[in-house]
This record gives C-alpha cells, sequence and structure tokens, in this order.
C-alpha cells in the first residue's frame, strides 16, 4: 500500500470559498475537539484552591480578562496569523518545523544524507538563501555540534509532552464532562459513579481506536458544532439574564487590577486560567489534513468567537452567584431544564477532543520513528484513502493504562489540571523557538523580528509556564517524569542508531572484494534475488561480508537495499527510488535507495518487492539505452564494465513504465565527492542527480572517434541489445526462484573504557530496547522462511 503523496484534498480547489468553507467544517470534529471543550474546566481548576470567588467579583472578572487576552494573542495571533504560515509542504507540528529548519541550515543529525535528496520536488526551499550572504544565526549554528544536539533535545522535549498531552487530555475531557452528575445525585453515590464512569468510557474510547477515525469521523464534526452552539447559547443567555454589563471585563484593566490584589495566589492560579488554550497546538499540528483557509475560517468566525461567549457567560453567572464559591463548575452555569442534553453533548464532545489528542499521539511517533528517534513499533494505517490515519497498538494500551491510572489516581480537575497545563505550554514554547528560527531561516527576515517574535510570545508562555511550574507537588510533576522518561529512550535509541551507522561506515569493504568473489575462492551464485538490507548509501556493508564468510554462496541477482529517511513530508513515488549498479553489468549488482518522507506510507513487503523487481528493470532498460545513445565507439563501452564498475551511479527511476530518452543528460567530470544535479520535471525515468567516483584513481572516460562505419555500429547496437535481453531474463528467472531478505541481527556493545553512562545507556538501555521492540524483519513484513539473518557485533 502506497497511497498517493500530498495531503488528502484538492489543491487546486485551495482557492474556492465553497472548498475551504467544507474544509472549515470537517476541521472541527478533527482539529477544534480539545480546545472546545476547555469552558469544562478552566474555572474550576482557576478557582481551585490559590484564590477565592468574592463579593466584589474582582477576581471573575480578572479571570474573564485573562482568558479573553490569552485567547486572542496566543491561538488567534501567533498560530492562525504566524505559525499556521510555517507549513512543511502543507504539513504542520514540531517535525515540520524541525524539517525546515534542516533543510535550509546544515544541522540535521540524519545519518545517511544525500546531497541527491536535494533534488526531491517537495524538497523546495521557498525562500531561496542568496549565495553571498549567509545570517550570522545560520552559520552560528551550522558550527557548532553542540547546538545541532541541542536543537534535537528541544524538538523531542516538544514531542515528549504532546505524548505527555496524549495521556492527560483525554483523562482530563472526559472526568470534566462525566462530572456534571454530581449535580444530579447525592455526593456519597457521586464519588463512587464518576470515576467508574470515566473509566468505561475511557476504554471503550481506546478499544475502538483500531477501527480507524475514518468509521466515524462524519460523526465528529456534528458533534462539535453542536457544542459549540450550545455554549454560544449558554453563554449569551447567561449575559442577557445575570449580567448584560460583563462585557466591560473584557478590558485588560481588570487584569493588573486582579493581580495587584491576589498577588502571589493570583499568579499561581495561571496555570488554571491557560487551560483554555488546550487544543491550539493541534491546529498546527493538524494541518496537512486542512488548508490553511480552513483551519483560519473555523477558528476566526465560529470557534474563537463560541469560546468567548461561553466564557464571558459563565462569569456572568457567577458574578450574580457567590454562594457557589466553593463549588465553581460549568454545569452550575447551565439552566436545570437543559442539563442532561448537555451532558450528553459534553461527553460527545470530549470523547472527540480525545479522539484528535490520541491520533495526533499515533502520528508524533510514526514520525519520531521514521527519523529514528523511537524504537520500533507496529503501525496500521486504518484508511486507504485518508492518508495519515494509523493506528498503534502498543502505544494505543499503554496511553489507555496511563489515562486510567490518572484518572483513578489523580480523583480531581485540579491535578490534571496542573500536569496537563504544564504539558501544553511546554510544547507551545518549544514551537514559539523553532517558529523563530524559521522566521530568520527559512523566511529570511531580520533577527530583529524573529526576536520580537520570541520575547513577546515567549514572555506569556513563559509566564504561564512558571505558575505551572509551582504545581509541582500538586500534579504538574507528572508531564515532566513522562516527558524525562520519553527523552530518555529516544535519545539513546537515537545515540545508539547513529553510533551503529558510524561503525558500519568505517567497517564496510570495498567494491574491488566484491568483484574478487568467484568459484576460485568457492563462492558459488544461487538462483534468487538477494536483497541485502543496509544503512549506508554507498559501499558494501559488513553484515554481507561477513555472510558471505560464514555460507561461500550469494544469490544471482543481487541488491543492496537502503531504506532511508529524508527531511520532508512526503518523497513523491516517482522519486521515491533511487537505482544504479554496483559492478559491470555482467556482475548482476544493483544498489537501490528507497526515500520516505516523515509523513509517508511504508509498503507492504509483497508490493515493494514486486515494485522493486520493476524498478530494477526499468533501470536496466534505462542504463542500456544511455550506453546505446553514448559514442559506441567509446573504449570503455566494449564490456560494459569499467564505467559500470566506478561504482554509484544511481537514477531516479519513477513508477511508470520507461519510455524515450531521459530529459537531461550529465557527462560532466566527476568531482570523489557527490555531485546533485537538478532536474525540471520528474518523468518515469529522471536521468541521473547523483554520481560518486570510487576514489582519486577512477577511470577517466576516453571517447575515440570514428567516421562513417554505420555498420559496426549497428553491431555494437545489436549486441547490447542481447546483452540487454539477458540481463532481463536473468532478472525474471531470478524473481520466479524466489527472493530472500538478508538483514543483519545486531548486537551493540559499548568500546572498553567507555564512561559509565554511555555503557548504561548502550549495553543496558538500548539492547533491552532492541529486544523488546519489534525487529526490522517485522518492520518490513519479511515472511520468515525468506528471512536470513547475519549475527553483528557492533563495538561503538
Amino acid at each position: 500500500m502506497d497511497p498517493e503523496c500530498g495531503k488528502s484534498f484538492d489543491t487546486s480547489k485551495k482557492g474556492s470559498w465553497k472548498t475551504s468553507l467544507l474544509f472549515a467544517y470537517q476541521s472541527l470534529g478533527v482539529v477544534y475537539g480539545d480546545l472546545s471543550t476547555s469552558p469544562l474546566y478552566v474555572y474550576k481548576s482557576t478557582f481551585a484552591e490559590d484564590i477565592q470567588h468574592s463579593e466584589t467579583n474582582e477576581e471573575i472578572y480578572g479571570v474573564l480578562s485573562f482568558v479573553f487576552w490569552t485567547l486572542t494573542l496566543v491561538p488567534l495571533f501567533k498560530y492562525v496569523f504566524v505559525v499556521l504560515r510555517a507549513d512543511d509542504n502543507g504539513e504542520g507540528g514540531t517535525f515540520a518545523l524541525y524539517s525546515l529548519i534542516c533543510r535550509h541550515a546544515k544541522v540535521s543529525l540524519l545519518p545517511n544524507r544525500q546531497v541527491a535528496d536535494e533534488a526531491v520536488s517537495t524538497y523546495k526551499l521557498e525562500h531561496p538563501p542568496e549565495k553571498k550572504r549567509s545570517s550570522r544565526v545560520k552559520i552560528h549554528l551550522e558550527k557548532h555540534k553542540v547546538l545541532h544536539t541541542a536543537l534535537l533535545i528541544l524538538v523531542l522535549l516538544g514531542t515528549c509532552m504532546v505524548i505527555g498531552d496524549g495521556v492527560l487530555t483525554p483523562a482530563i475531557s472526559v472526568f470534566s464532562a462525566v462530572s456534571g452528575l454530581e449535580l444530579s445525585m447525592s455526593k456519597e453515590h457521586h464519588q463512587y459513579a464518576v470515576i467508574p464512569i470515566t473509566c468505561f468510557i475511557l476504554v471503550c474510547l481506546f478499544a475502538l481506536q483500531h477501527y480507524g477515525t475514518h468509521r466515524v469521523g462524519f460523526f465528529f464534526a456534528p458533534i462539535v458544532l453542536t457544542w459549540l452552539l450550545c455554549i454560544s447559547a449558554l453563554g449569551l443567555y447567561n449575559m442577557i439574564h445575570w449580567n448584560p454589563y460583563v462585557y466591560k471585563a473584557l478590558s485588560p484593566y481588570y487584569m493588573f487590577k486582579f493581580l495587584k490584589k491576589t498577588r502571589k495566589g493570583g499568579w499561581m492560579s495561571l496555570g488554571g486560567i491557560l487551560l483554555c488554550i488546550t487544543g491550539s497546538e493541534a491546529m498546527f499540528a493538524d494541518l496537512g489534513h486542512f488548508s490553511y483557509a480552513a483551519i483560519q475560517t473555523a477558528f476566526t468566525f465560529l470557534v474563537y468567537p463560541a469560546l468567548i461567549l461561553a466564557y464571558m457567560g459563565q462569569a456572568a453567572y457567577l458574578s450574580q452567584h457567590h454562594h457557589t464559591s466553593n463549588h465553581i463548575s460549568f454545569y452550575v452555569s447551565v439552566p436545570e431544564s437543559v442539563r442532561w442534553p448537555v451532558l450528553v453533548i459534553a461527553i460527545l464532545a470530549s470523547v472527540v477532543g480525545s479522539q484528535a489528542i490520541i491520533s495526533g499521539t499515533f502520528s508524533i511517533i510514526n514520525q519520531s520513528q521514521s527519523l529514528g528517534c523511537f524504537p520500533r513499533v507496529k503501525v496500521i494505517h486504518t484508511s486507504d484513502k485518508i492518508h495519515g490515519q494509523i493506528y498503534i497498538p502498543e502505544i494505543n494500551w499503554v496511553l489507555m493504562i496511563l489515562c486510567i491510572a490518572v484518572t483513578i489516581g489523580f480523583r480531581d480537575t485540579k491535578h490534571m489540571g496542573n500536569a496537563s497545563g504544564l504539558a501544553v505550554m511546554t510544547v507551545m514554547l518549544v514551537t514559539t523557538c523553532l517558529t523563530s528560527l524559521v522566521i530568520i531561516l527559512c523566511w529570511h527576515k531580520p533577527p530583529a523580528v524573529a526576536l520580537s517574535f520570541l520575547l513577546f510570545f515567549g514572555s506569556i508562555e513563559l509566564l504561564y509556564f512558571s505558575a505551572s511550574l509551582t504545581k509541582f507537588t500538586e500534579g504538574a510533576w507528572l508531564p515532566i517524569m513522562l516527558a524525562l522518561f520519553l527523552m530518555t529512550v529516544m535519545f539513546v535509541w537515537h545515540y545508539a542508531t547513529i553510533k551503529k551507522y558510524e561503525f558500519d561506515l568505517h567497517n564496510k569493504v570495498s567494491l574491488e572484494w566484491l568483484l574478487a568473489l568467484g568459484p576460485s575462492l568457492g563462492i558459488a551464485r544461487v538462483p534468487g534475488i538477494g536483497l541485502v538490507f543496509t544503512d549506508l548509501t554507498s559501499g558494501i556493508p559488513a553484515n554481507f561480508s561477513r555472510f558471505v564468510t560464514n555460507l561461500p554462496a550469494y544469490h544471482r541477482i543481487l541488491v543492496f537495499v537502503c531504506v532511508k529517511s529524508v527531511p520532508v513530508p512526503f518523497v513523491p513515488p516517482a522519486e521515491r527510488y533511487l537505482v544504479g549498479r554496483v559492478g559491470p553489468a555482467a556482475h548482476r549488482s544493483y544498489r537501490c535507495i528507497v526515500r520516505y518522507g516523515y509523513r509517508d506510507v511504508h509498503q507492504d513487503v509483497d508490493s515493494f518487492e514486486s515494485e522493486l523487481v520493476a524498478r530494477l528493470a526499468d533501470f536496466i532498460h534505462y542504463d542500456w539505452h544511455r550506453s546505446q545513445h553514448a559514442s559506441p565507439y567509446a573504449e570503455d563501452d566494449a564490456s560494459h564494465s569499467n564505467e559500470s564498475s566506478s561504482g554509484c551511479r544511481l537514477a531516479v527511476i519513477g513508477t511508470v513504465a520507461f519510455s524515450g530518452t531521459p530529459a537531461y543528460e550529465n557527462e560532466g567530470s566527476i568531482e570523489p565527492e557527490s555531485v546533485s544535479v537538478g532536474f525540471p520535471t520528474v518523468q518515469s525515468v529522471t536521468d541521473i542527480i547523483e554520481m560518486e567516483a570510487v576514489g582519486a584513481g577512477a577511470v577517466q572516460r576516453r571517447v575515440r572517434f570514428a567516421i562513417d562505419d554505420d555498420e559496426s555500429e549497428s553491431d555494437v547496437r545489436t549486441e547490447m541489445e542481447v546483452q540487454l535481453e539477458e540481463e532481463l531474463k536473468d532478472l525474471r528467472a531470478a524473481e520466479e526462484a524466489g527472493t530472500a531478505f538478508i538483514l543483519g541481527h545486531s548486537h551493540v556493545e559499548a568500546k572498553q573504557g567507555s564512561c559509565v553512562l554511555k555503557r548504561l545507556a548502550i549495553n543496558f538501555g538500548y539492547n533491552f530496547l532492541r529486544r523488546n521492540c519489534r525487529g526490522p524483519d517485522v518492520a518490513l513484513k519479511v515472511p520468515p522462511v525468506s528471512l536470513l539473518e547475519v549475527g553483528m557485533v557492533y563495538v561503538v
């Protein structure tokens, strides 16, 4: 399965207002479920302990003013007008920002980078940098390796907090919705009913995840729309009925008045107020499923006004009901006649909001895994039509257990809110820092603009973040502990992955060693196709030399396969395969680099095997076709070996059958380093975009011209056609004989003399994760009967 790359909508219709309105409606159920349910618990969390609702109403008016300006400055100004524009080919989220930065500055820590990757069409730079002038920030960032690691840690921190939010949001949303029962039953019955009902709903929610959101997705938007209309109507009713002048509290004056009166208590209560913007990050994270105009329209004209009306209505009610100071909640402001319908709608809306963050957690873990920052887990794609809808069983059940544990352990909105608030503010701070870098490196704005953005929004978020930290012992410790644990796991996995790659790079064997293998050394070629998986993009991996040493035979068709990630969200299928020869044509050895973006769907083994063979056939056609149209009197064309033995001539092989002459030909001088050659369009076969010389002594091509010798030229071409047919015949015969997947089974050890921390991380941490996560054979879904594992010990 390899669905079409890109967004799930037709970008050609992006300008249509009808299409934008349709997407705006659909985005309600996916993007705004969490944000729209925040009125359920904001006031309750704010007035939980630090401040009290008094007769003067200064506290409630101050809180309303803070809520209004926080919603206006952060989701509206920061996200809708700035951050949403920092998309990566239409994709949003923490990894999209990191991907953008890595493409505009050399700060990526991905191991097997190639210059050829820059020719991928989705790698485009919307604002090409000036060659003569480079930003000082960029130069400084590229120069210091420590900053590369610090940037990765910052991204991992944001990722871990999103995962932590995936634990806390379902718990607090469902618990707050169900807590409306407390007004309809006695305290004795209530305390025994809310927790079990919440846990039951959470179990049902996670148990249904494997069906995929697309099966019930058409219910989501109407539920959230109904909820938004409901809270808007309640807000208007409460304002008209209880306090029509509550709008005056929107003035910033009430914020200063609130802080002046409450002082430290008011500052600490900001940890509850910040919950009004939980779910704002979803606007950016889910940008890939909708258009910028759709998300902007839905928030600006529906979600934002509805939330403001809801908070104003609650404040109007509370301003006239001071006897409820010890029992402030959303449901006290709901008239008794509609309380039960509102309760049902609130529970449904909280489930929708929880679904959005759960799906987002699956997505960000999949992205982390594709970039080598998370142990391998099973990823199931739940929709053949809608790109990006995935289900990860192991993560799903871990999230469910943690959500139930949080619900039973905390038992109240206050502690859940403190924990959720810290996670939300950390993610927002990370987004602010990364967006500031994007403004300088990608948009090429003056550093003063980025600094202004960072200081303005960063100071607001730091204010809330500091208030959340004061709640460390009251629930805020949970996201910190979760983040530390997850960051340790992710960093250890990434560190060991890099070290393994460096080991492979330093221990690869030469091409001459491969070409020397033959019957004289007792090495046999057996029928079939041997796919040797490696992280290397050039050279012969050490695990293959170990394989031949222990089993002196290898397959008639040998393919070194490298499945790698590129720092873009999607790689178009027509640009996915880079294919080249390893050695002369007669050796029947090839290299295939398969490139995926961090949001791409990886193919299953059956479609991958058949498509790989098809791409090899296309490459063989192309390579002989190119040789046929080159001068037939090149001294090294007679055997078609010297040119190919220089190794690693890679061509982009598309998904359409080979036809015609390639659009671009490059026969210039070749440097020892990789050379990237741009191409105007990507067709069925795009000409060479990467060429590497084996060494300084690579054979240069010498051309000898002859005149009026058409008969000899025809003979040479006929000979080439015969060799082409023979090579294709060998490929077909090998495919019929079967395919073997040769993978390394690695054990990693730290070098003697390594520090204690490194030994703990490698010898215990990484090897424990490797043994208990899915192996590469399971991730690739390789049939056990076709699997050949080669034991390798990595000393790093």
